[in-house]
Protein backbone atom coordinates (compact mmCIF):
# COMPACT_ATOMS: atom_id res chain seq x y z
CA UNK A 1 0.00 0.00 0.00
CA UNK A 2 1.22 3.32 -0.90
CA UNK A 3 1.98 6.23 1.25
CA UNK A 4 0.42 9.97 0.98
CA UNK A 5 0.34 12.79 1.94
CA UNK A 6 -3.42 14.68 2.84
CA UNK A 7 -4.17 18.25 3.89
CA UNK A 8 -7.61 17.89 6.03
CA UNK A 9 -9.16 21.71 7.26
CA UNK A 10 -11.61 20.76 9.90
CA UNK A 11 -12.77 23.20 12.98
CA UNK A 12 -13.30 21.83 16.63
CA UNK A 13 -14.20 24.52 19.51
CA UNK A 14 -11.34 23.50 22.42
CA UNK A 15 -11.34 25.22 25.91
CA UNK A 16 -8.51 26.93 27.04
CA UNK A 17 -7.37 27.11 30.98
CA UNK A 18 -8.53 30.76 30.75
CA UNK A 19 -12.12 30.32 29.42
CA UNK A 20 -12.53 27.34 31.78
CA UNK A 21 -11.94 29.19 34.92
CA UNK A 22 -13.68 32.03 33.39
CA UNK A 23 -17.34 30.24 33.03
CA UNK A 24 -16.20 27.96 36.71
CA UNK A 25 -16.04 31.48 38.60
CA UNK A 26 -19.28 32.83 36.80
CA UNK A 27 -21.72 29.89 38.38
CA UNK A 28 -19.68 30.76 41.91
CA UNK A 29 -21.61 32.19 44.70
CA UNK A 30 -20.17 34.80 46.28
CA UNK A 31 -18.90 32.77 49.31
CA UNK A 32 -17.98 30.04 46.94
CA UNK A 33 -16.09 32.53 45.18
CA UNK A 34 -13.99 33.75 48.20
CA UNK A 35 -13.01 30.27 48.84
CA UNK A 36 -11.79 30.08 45.55
CA UNK A 37 -9.82 32.98 45.37
CA UNK A 38 -8.12 32.42 49.02
CA UNK A 39 -6.85 28.86 47.98
CA UNK A 40 -5.48 30.86 44.88
CA UNK A 41 -4.03 33.26 47.39
CA UNK A 42 -2.55 29.93 49.47
CA UNK A 43 -1.12 28.27 46.15
CA UNK A 44 0.43 31.70 44.16
CA UNK A 45 3.11 33.70 45.91
CA UNK A 46 2.45 36.51 42.77
CA UNK A 47 -0.97 36.95 43.92
CA UNK A 48 -1.94 39.13 46.72
CA UNK A 49 -5.11 40.88 48.26
CA UNK A 50 -4.82 44.47 48.79
CA UNK A 51 -5.90 45.15 52.11
CA UNK A 52 -7.29 48.63 53.48
CA UNK A 53 -4.87 51.32 54.06
CA UNK A 54 -2.31 49.74 52.01
CA UNK A 55 0.01 51.59 49.92
CA UNK A 56 -1.52 51.98 46.13
CA UNK A 57 2.21 50.44 44.73
CA UNK A 58 1.30 48.15 41.76
CA UNK A 59 3.07 46.10 39.41
CA UNK A 60 2.30 46.99 35.76
CA UNK A 61 2.52 45.05 32.94
CA UNK A 62 3.89 45.93 29.06
CA UNK A 63 1.58 43.74 26.73
CA UNK A 64 3.35 44.45 23.65
CA UNK A 65 7.28 43.34 25.20
CA UNK A 66 6.04 41.80 28.55
CA UNK A 67 8.16 43.58 30.28
CA UNK A 68 7.36 44.29 33.92
CA UNK A 69 7.63 47.79 36.24
CA UNK A 70 7.35 48.59 39.52
CA UNK A 71 5.70 51.26 40.01
CA UNK A 72 5.88 53.52 43.05
CA UNK A 73 2.93 55.36 45.30
CA UNK A 74 2.36 58.78 44.03
CA UNK A 75 4.42 60.40 47.62
CA UNK A 76 7.53 59.15 46.59
CA UNK A 77 9.80 59.11 43.46
CA UNK A 78 11.07 55.65 41.73
CA UNK A 79 14.56 55.53 41.61
CA UNK A 80 15.02 54.16 37.96
CA UNK A 81 12.29 57.33 36.85
CA UNK A 82 10.51 55.17 34.52
CA UNK A 83 7.01 54.89 35.72
CA UNK A 84 4.47 53.51 33.43
CA UNK A 85 0.59 53.42 34.53
CA UNK A 86 -0.55 49.94 35.90
CA UNK A 87 -3.28 47.72 33.77
CA UNK A 88 -6.24 47.86 35.62
CA UNK A 89 -6.79 44.11 35.49
CA UNK A 90 -3.56 43.55 38.02
CA UNK A 91 -5.05 46.37 40.25
CA UNK A 92 -8.68 45.54 39.75
CA UNK A 93 -10.90 46.65 42.81
CA UNK A 94 -8.99 49.21 44.40
CA UNK A 95 -11.36 51.83 42.74
CA UNK A 96 -14.68 50.83 41.19
CA UNK A 97 -18.09 52.35 40.45
CA UNK A 98 -20.01 52.40 43.25
CA UNK A 99 -17.17 52.01 45.62
CA UNK A 100 -16.96 53.55 49.09
CA UNK A 101 -17.15 57.19 49.49
CA UNK A 102 -19.44 60.06 49.71
CA UNK A 103 -22.99 59.32 49.08
CA UNK A 104 -24.40 60.97 45.98
CA UNK A 105 -27.22 64.07 46.65
CA UNK A 106 -28.94 62.71 43.79
CA UNK A 107 -29.35 59.16 45.35
CA UNK A 108 -32.70 58.88 46.37
CA UNK A 109 -32.91 55.54 47.97
CA UNK A 110 -31.69 53.96 50.18
CA UNK A 111 -30.39 50.53 51.34
CA UNK A 112 -30.99 49.25 54.70
CA UNK A 113 -29.71 45.94 55.99
CA UNK A 114 -30.76 43.86 58.97
CA UNK A 115 -29.07 41.67 61.63
CA UNK A 116 -30.15 38.39 62.95
CA UNK A 117 -28.79 37.75 66.76
CA UNK A 118 -28.80 33.89 67.76
CA UNK A 119 -30.14 33.36 71.54
CA UNK A 120 -27.27 34.11 73.72
CA UNK A 121 -28.48 31.05 76.33
CA UNK A 122 -29.84 27.91 75.17
CA UNK A 123 -33.37 26.27 76.31
CA UNK A 124 -31.49 23.58 79.16
CA UNK A 125 -29.19 26.61 79.92
CA UNK A 126 -32.18 28.46 80.63
CA UNK A 127 -33.82 25.69 82.90
CA UNK A 128 -31.13 24.70 84.66
CA UNK A 129 -30.59 27.63 86.23
CA UNK A 130 -33.30 28.16 87.65
CA UNK A 131 -33.14 24.36 88.92
CA UNK A 132 -30.10 25.70 91.00
CA UNK A 133 -32.61 28.32 92.28
CA UNK A 134 -34.62 25.78 94.10
CA UNK A 135 -34.37 24.13 97.60
CA UNK A 136 -35.11 20.57 95.94
CA UNK A 137 -32.95 18.20 97.53
CA UNK A 138 -30.22 16.94 95.25
CA UNK A 139 -32.19 13.30 94.23
CA UNK A 140 -35.27 15.38 92.95
CA UNK A 141 -33.02 17.87 90.96
CA UNK A 142 -31.35 15.14 89.14
CA UNK A 143 -34.58 13.91 87.86
CA UNK A 144 -35.36 17.29 86.89
CA UNK A 145 -32.09 18.00 85.14
CA UNK A 146 -32.98 14.40 83.84
CA UNK A 147 -36.35 15.41 82.29
CA UNK A 148 -34.19 18.93 81.09
CA UNK A 149 -31.89 16.40 78.84
CA UNK A 150 -34.96 14.98 77.39
CA UNK A 151 -37.11 18.02 75.93
CA UNK A 152 -36.79 18.61 72.06
CA UNK A 153 -36.03 21.77 71.06
CA UNK A 154 -40.13 23.24 70.72
CA UNK A 155 -40.02 22.31 74.86
CA UNK A 156 -41.98 19.10 74.95
CA UNK A 157 -41.44 15.95 76.67
CA UNK A 158 -41.82 13.64 73.90
CA UNK A 159 -40.81 10.15 75.33
CA UNK A 160 -43.35 9.70 78.09
CA UNK A 161 -42.63 9.11 81.59
CA UNK A 162 -42.71 5.32 81.14
CA UNK A 163 -40.47 5.35 78.11
CA UNK A 164 -38.07 6.98 80.26
CA UNK A 165 -38.48 5.02 83.21
CA UNK A 166 -37.22 2.10 81.03
CA UNK A 167 -33.33 4.09 80.72
CA UNK A 168 -33.35 4.41 84.57
CA UNK A 169 -32.00 1.86 86.96
CA UNK A 170 -34.08 0.09 89.77
CA UNK A 171 -36.68 0.57 87.13
CA UNK A 172 -38.30 -2.99 88.07
CA UNK A 173 -41.28 -4.28 90.48
CA UNK A 174 -42.33 -2.23 93.27
CA UNK A 175 -39.14 0.05 92.50
CA UNK A 176 -40.48 1.08 89.20
CA UNK A 177 -43.85 2.46 90.84
CA UNK A 178 -41.85 4.53 92.84
CA UNK A 179 -39.52 5.63 90.24
CA UNK A 180 -42.98 6.45 88.05
CA UNK A 181 -44.25 8.99 90.94
CA UNK A 182 -40.42 10.47 91.55
CA UNK A 183 -40.42 11.27 88.04
CA UNK A 184 -44.01 12.17 87.88
CA UNK A 185 -43.48 14.87 90.42
CA UNK A 186 -39.94 16.04 88.91
CA UNK A 187 -42.01 17.08 85.70
CA UNK A 188 -44.42 18.84 87.91
CA UNK A 189 -41.43 20.89 89.36
CA UNK A 190 -40.58 21.12 85.65
CA UNK A 191 -43.50 22.68 84.13
CA UNK A 192 -43.89 25.30 86.49
CA UNK A 193 -40.72 26.46 85.36
CA UNK A 194 -40.56 29.37 82.38
CA UNK A 195 -41.37 29.73 80.27
CA UNK A 196 -44.70 28.42 80.71
CA UNK A 197 -45.71 25.34 78.93
CA UNK A 198 -42.65 23.94 79.06
CA UNK A 199 -42.04 19.91 79.68
CA UNK A 200 -45.66 19.60 78.05
CA UNK A 201 -46.48 16.18 76.50
CA UNK A 202 -49.10 17.21 73.71
CA UNK A 203 -49.91 20.81 72.36
CA UNK A 204 -53.24 20.67 74.33
CA UNK A 205 -51.29 20.30 77.14
CA UNK A 206 -48.78 23.24 76.60
CA UNK A 207 -51.80 25.46 76.11
CA UNK A 208 -53.42 23.95 79.67
CA UNK A 209 -50.31 25.01 81.21
CA UNK A 210 -49.95 28.34 79.89
CA UNK A 211 -53.44 28.98 80.65
CA UNK A 212 -53.06 27.37 83.84
CA UNK A 213 -50.86 30.58 84.76
CA UNK A 214 -53.06 33.23 84.01
CA UNK A 215 -55.43 35.31 86.23
CA UNK A 216 -58.40 33.50 86.63
CA UNK A 217 -61.31 35.32 84.24
CA UNK A 218 -64.59 33.92 82.38
CA UNK A 219 -61.96 34.50 79.33
CA UNK A 220 -59.87 32.27 80.82
CA UNK A 221 -61.95 29.67 81.96
CA UNK A 222 -64.11 29.53 78.69
CA UNK A 223 -60.71 29.01 76.87
CA UNK A 224 -59.67 25.92 79.15
CA UNK A 225 -63.07 24.40 78.24
CA UNK A 226 -62.28 24.71 74.38
CA UNK A 227 -58.57 23.73 74.45
CA UNK A 228 -59.45 20.35 76.75
CA UNK A 229 -62.57 18.92 74.96
CA UNK A 230 -62.87 21.26 71.70
CA UNK A 231 -59.63 22.19 70.48
CA UNK A 232 -60.25 20.45 67.20
CA UNK A 233 -63.70 21.83 66.60
CA UNK A 234 -61.42 25.15 66.55
CA UNK A 235 -58.72 24.11 64.30
CA UNK A 236 -60.80 23.61 61.84
CA UNK A 237 -63.28 26.82 62.17
CA UNK A 238 -66.36 25.45 63.68
CA UNK A 239 -67.38 27.59 65.59
CA UNK A 240 -71.21 26.77 65.72
CA UNK A 241 -70.26 23.54 67.34
CA UNK A 242 -68.59 24.97 69.97
CA UNK A 243 -71.30 27.53 70.48
CA UNK A 244 -73.87 24.92 70.80
CA UNK A 245 -71.57 22.48 73.17
CA UNK A 246 -70.40 25.17 75.49
CA UNK A 247 -73.53 27.70 75.11
CA UNK A 248 -71.48 30.70 74.65
CA UNK A 249 -72.00 33.91 72.71
CA UNK A 250 -70.22 35.32 69.75
CA UNK A 251 -68.32 37.68 71.63
CA UNK A 252 -67.47 35.29 74.56
CA UNK A 253 -66.41 32.80 72.44
CA UNK A 254 -64.11 35.52 70.06
CA UNK A 255 -62.32 36.60 72.73
CA UNK A 256 -61.49 33.44 73.88
CA UNK A 257 -60.28 31.96 70.82
CA UNK A 258 -58.01 35.56 70.90
CA UNK A 259 -56.44 34.52 74.07
CA UNK A 260 -56.01 31.33 72.33
CA UNK A 261 -54.26 32.47 69.80
CA UNK A 262 -51.67 34.53 71.98
CA UNK A 263 -50.52 31.48 73.72
CA UNK A 264 -47.03 29.75 72.19
CA UNK A 265 -47.25 26.15 71.21
CA UNK A 266 -43.53 25.99 71.12
CA UNK A 267 -42.33 27.43 74.25
CA UNK A 268 -38.66 26.35 73.75
CA UNK A 269 -38.12 27.67 70.05
CA UNK A 270 -37.04 31.03 71.31
CA UNK A 271 -33.72 29.22 72.98
CA UNK A 272 -33.00 27.28 69.87
CA UNK A 273 -30.09 28.99 68.16
CA UNK A 274 -31.51 30.40 64.85
CA UNK A 275 -29.72 29.28 61.62
CA UNK A 276 -28.51 32.38 60.08
CA UNK A 277 -27.30 32.34 56.67
CA UNK A 278 -25.78 35.99 55.78
CA UNK A 279 -26.09 36.84 51.86
CA UNK A 280 -23.86 39.24 51.19
CA UNK A 281 -25.44 40.85 47.89
CA UNK A 282 -23.80 40.99 44.64
CA UNK A 283 -25.23 44.59 43.21
CA UNK A 284 -27.08 47.21 44.43
CA UNK A 285 -30.02 49.08 43.10
CA UNK A 286 -30.89 52.78 43.74
CA UNK A 287 -32.84 55.66 42.30
CA UNK A 288 -31.02 58.08 40.86
CA UNK A 289 -32.71 61.04 39.26
CA UNK A 290 -35.85 58.84 38.72
CA UNK A 291 -33.66 56.36 37.19
CA UNK A 292 -32.96 52.52 38.95
CA UNK A 293 -29.49 52.70 38.41
CA UNK A 294 -27.31 49.07 39.67
CA UNK A 295 -23.49 49.35 40.90
CA UNK A 296 -21.58 46.53 41.86
CA UNK A 297 -21.63 45.88 45.81
CA UNK A 298 -17.99 46.72 47.00
CA UNK A 299 -17.85 44.67 49.75
CA UNK A 300 -18.12 41.60 47.38
CA UNK A 301 -15.65 42.67 45.33
CA UNK A 302 -12.17 41.10 45.86
CA UNK A 303 -9.38 43.41 45.65
CA UNK A 304 -6.60 41.37 44.42
CA UNK A 305 -3.16 42.34 42.77
CA UNK A 306 0.51 41.26 41.63
CA UNK A 307 2.75 40.64 44.76
CA UNK A 308 5.50 43.80 44.14
CA UNK A 309 8.05 42.19 45.54
CA UNK A 310 7.93 38.43 43.62
CA UNK A 311 7.21 40.51 40.39
CA UNK A 312 10.52 42.47 40.82
CA UNK A 313 12.56 39.54 41.57
CA UNK A 314 10.86 37.92 37.91
CA UNK A 315 11.84 40.81 36.51
CA UNK A 316 15.27 40.80 37.01
CA UNK A 317 15.23 36.92 36.72
CA UNK A 318 14.02 37.14 32.87
CA UNK A 319 17.19 36.42 31.50
CA UNK A 320 16.92 33.09 33.09
CA UNK A 321 13.61 32.31 31.87
CA UNK A 322 12.18 32.97 35.94
CA UNK A 323 11.32 29.57 36.10
CA UNK A 324 8.16 28.26 37.92
CA UNK A 325 7.58 32.41 38.99
CA UNK A 326 6.61 32.82 34.92
CA UNK A 327 3.88 30.57 35.31
CA UNK A 328 2.18 31.36 38.42
CA UNK A 329 2.55 35.18 36.86
CA UNK A 330 0.44 34.10 34.41
CA UNK A 331 -2.63 32.37 36.35
CA UNK A 332 -2.37 35.27 38.50
CA UNK A 333 -3.49 37.16 35.68
CA UNK A 334 -5.63 35.28 34.53
CA UNK A 335 -7.32 35.28 37.57
CA UNK A 336 -7.16 38.80 38.56
CA UNK A 337 -8.98 39.54 34.85
CA UNK A 338 -11.66 36.56 34.84
CA UNK A 339 -12.68 38.38 38.13
CA UNK A 340 -13.23 41.34 37.13
CA UNK A 341 -15.10 39.99 34.04
CA UNK A 342 -17.35 38.04 36.33
CA UNK A 343 -18.48 41.19 37.68
CA UNK A 344 -18.82 43.33 34.91
CA UNK A 345 -21.20 40.61 33.31
CA UNK A 346 -22.86 40.35 36.40
CA UNK A 347 -23.49 44.31 36.26
CA UNK A 348 -24.76 44.48 32.61
CA UNK A 349 -27.04 41.25 33.33
CA UNK A 350 -28.56 42.59 36.37
CA UNK A 351 -29.08 46.64 34.96
CA UNK A 352 -30.66 44.68 32.00
CA UNK A 353 -33.19 43.07 34.53
CA UNK A 354 -33.95 46.22 36.40
CA UNK A 355 -34.42 47.97 32.93
CA UNK A 356 -37.32 45.44 32.63
CA UNK A 357 -38.36 45.41 36.02
CA UNK A 358 -38.69 49.53 36.61
CA UNK A 359 -42.39 48.97 37.66
CA UNK A 360 -41.92 46.27 40.00
CA UNK A 361 -39.06 48.67 42.24
CA UNK A 362 -41.53 51.23 41.51
CA UNK A 363 -44.67 49.56 42.45
CA UNK A 364 -44.06 46.07 43.97
CA UNK A 365 -44.58 43.05 43.48
CA UNK A 366 -48.37 43.24 41.36
CA UNK A 367 -46.52 45.29 38.80
CA UNK A 368 -44.06 42.65 38.11
CA UNK A 369 -44.06 41.70 34.46
CA UNK A 370 -43.30 38.15 32.87
CA UNK A 371 -39.60 38.16 32.34
CA UNK A 372 -37.44 35.32 30.08
CA UNK A 373 -33.73 34.26 29.94
CA UNK A 374 -33.64 34.63 26.37
CA UNK A 375 -34.83 38.12 26.80
CA UNK A 376 -32.23 39.30 28.40
CA UNK A 377 -29.56 37.03 26.82
CA UNK A 378 -30.69 38.89 23.33
CA UNK A 379 -30.26 42.45 25.15
CA UNK A 380 -26.47 41.67 26.65
CA UNK A 381 -26.11 39.78 23.81
CA UNK A 382 -25.27 36.82 25.37
CA UNK A 383 -25.81 33.22 25.42
CA UNK A 384 -28.73 31.49 27.36
CA UNK A 385 -26.82 29.46 29.50
CA UNK A 386 -24.70 32.14 30.44
CA UNK A 387 -27.39 34.35 31.66
CA UNK A 388 -28.55 31.19 34.02
CA UNK A 389 -25.37 30.87 35.65
CA UNK A 390 -25.08 34.97 36.07
CA UNK A 391 -28.13 34.31 37.73
CA UNK A 392 -27.71 31.94 39.93
CA UNK A 393 -26.79 32.54 43.38
CA UNK A 394 -26.40 36.13 42.76
CA UNK A 395 -27.85 38.62 44.66
CA UNK A 396 -29.22 42.35 44.00
CA UNK A 397 -30.32 44.74 46.88
CA UNK A 398 -32.63 47.37 46.45
CA UNK A 399 -35.07 49.82 48.75
CA UNK A 400 -37.61 46.89 48.63
CA UNK A 401 -34.74 44.28 50.02
CA UNK A 402 -32.89 41.41 48.53
CA UNK A 403 -33.51 39.38 45.55
CA UNK A 404 -32.01 36.32 43.83
CA UNK A 405 -31.85 37.48 40.13
CA UNK A 406 -33.83 34.48 39.41
CA UNK A 407 -36.55 35.90 41.25
CA UNK A 408 -37.57 38.80 38.66
CA UNK A 409 -38.02 35.44 36.07
CA UNK A 410 -41.19 33.34 36.00
CA UNK A 411 -43.87 31.57 34.34
CA UNK A 412 -46.63 33.71 32.87
CA UNK A 413 -50.50 33.77 32.76
CA UNK A 414 -52.18 34.88 29.39
CA UNK A 415 -54.75 37.92 29.69
CA UNK A 416 -57.98 38.99 27.72
CA UNK A 417 -56.02 41.45 25.65
CA UNK A 418 -53.07 39.12 24.23
CA UNK A 419 -50.44 39.63 26.54
CA UNK A 420 -49.47 37.74 29.91
CA UNK A 421 -48.97 38.72 33.64
CA UNK A 422 -46.58 37.29 35.71
CA UNK A 423 -47.07 34.39 37.79
CA UNK A 424 -45.10 36.50 41.04
CA UNK A 425 -47.64 39.53 40.20
CA UNK A 426 -50.78 36.93 40.46
CA UNK A 427 -49.76 36.07 43.47
CA UNK A 428 -49.30 39.24 44.88
CA UNK A 429 -53.11 39.87 43.49
CA UNK A 430 -54.11 36.87 45.37
CA UNK A 431 -52.40 38.09 48.70
CA UNK A 432 -53.91 41.10 48.44
CA UNK A 433 -57.53 39.90 47.73
CA UNK A 434 -57.32 37.60 50.51
CA UNK A 435 -56.13 40.45 53.08
CA UNK A 436 -58.97 42.77 52.17
CA UNK A 437 -61.51 39.65 51.98
CA UNK A 438 -64.19 40.03 54.53
CA UNK A 439 -63.81 37.40 57.28
CA UNK A 440 -67.55 35.97 57.90
CA UNK A 441 -67.02 35.28 53.86
CA UNK A 442 -63.95 34.21 53.15
CA UNK A 443 -63.10 34.47 48.81
CA UNK A 444 -63.02 30.85 47.87
CA UNK A 445 -60.64 29.30 45.13
CA UNK A 446 -63.21 29.60 42.56
CA UNK A 447 -64.36 33.01 43.55
CA UNK A 448 -60.43 34.41 43.45
CA UNK A 449 -59.98 33.01 39.69
CA UNK A 450 -63.30 34.79 38.82
CA UNK A 451 -62.25 38.18 40.02
CA UNK A 452 -58.91 38.13 38.57
CA UNK A 453 -60.88 37.32 35.40
CA UNK A 454 -63.11 40.50 35.73
CA UNK A 455 -59.46 42.13 35.80
CA UNK A 456 -58.59 40.62 32.46
CA UNK A 457 -56.22 37.44 33.89
CA UNK A 458 -57.21 34.20 33.10
CA UNK A 459 -56.37 31.75 35.16
CA UNK A 460 -58.00 28.66 36.39
CA UNK A 461 -59.30 27.80 39.73
CA UNK A 462 -56.68 25.00 40.51
CA UNK A 463 -53.83 27.33 39.20
CA UNK A 464 -55.19 30.11 42.06
CA UNK A 465 -55.14 26.91 44.54
CA UNK A 466 -51.42 26.27 43.23
CA UNK A 467 -50.68 29.94 43.78
CA UNK A 468 -52.36 30.41 47.74
CA UNK A 469 -50.36 27.01 48.60
CA UNK A 470 -47.15 28.39 47.55
CA UNK A 471 -48.49 31.75 49.67
CA UNK A 472 -48.90 29.43 52.81
CA UNK A 473 -52.47 30.60 52.70
CA UNK A 474 -54.79 28.82 54.84
CA UNK A 475 -57.82 26.99 52.36
CA UNK A 476 -61.29 29.11 52.42
CA UNK A 477 -62.82 26.99 55.71
CA UNK A 478 -59.85 27.81 57.34
CA UNK A 479 -59.85 31.28 57.32
CA UNK A 480 -63.23 32.19 58.19
CA UNK A 481 -63.75 34.41 61.41
CA UNK A 482 -66.56 34.61 64.16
Amino acid sequence: MRQTLQLRLSQHLALTPQLQQSIRLLQLSTLELNQEIEQALQENPLLEREEPGDAMSLTAFSPSTDAITVTQPTTSTAESGDERPAMDELSWGSELPGGHGSRDPNDESDVDSGEIQAAATSLRDHLNMQLALTQLSARERAFVSFLIEALDEDGYLSPGLEELADVLPDSDGEEREELLEELAIALRHLQNFDPPGIGARSPRECLELQLAGLDPTPTRELARAIVKNHLEHLAGRDFAKIKKALGCEDEDLRNAHALIRSLNPRPGAQYSPIDTRYIIPDAIVRKHRGNWVVSLNPDAMPKLRINRLYADLLARSRSNGGGNLSGQLQEAKWLIKNVQQRFDTILRVTQAIVDRQRAFFDHGEVAMRPLTLREIAETVELHESTISRVTTQKYLASPRGIYELKYFFGSHVATDTGGAASSTAIRALIKQLVSAEDGHKPLSDAKLAEILGEQGIVVARRTVAKYRESLNIPPVNLRKVL
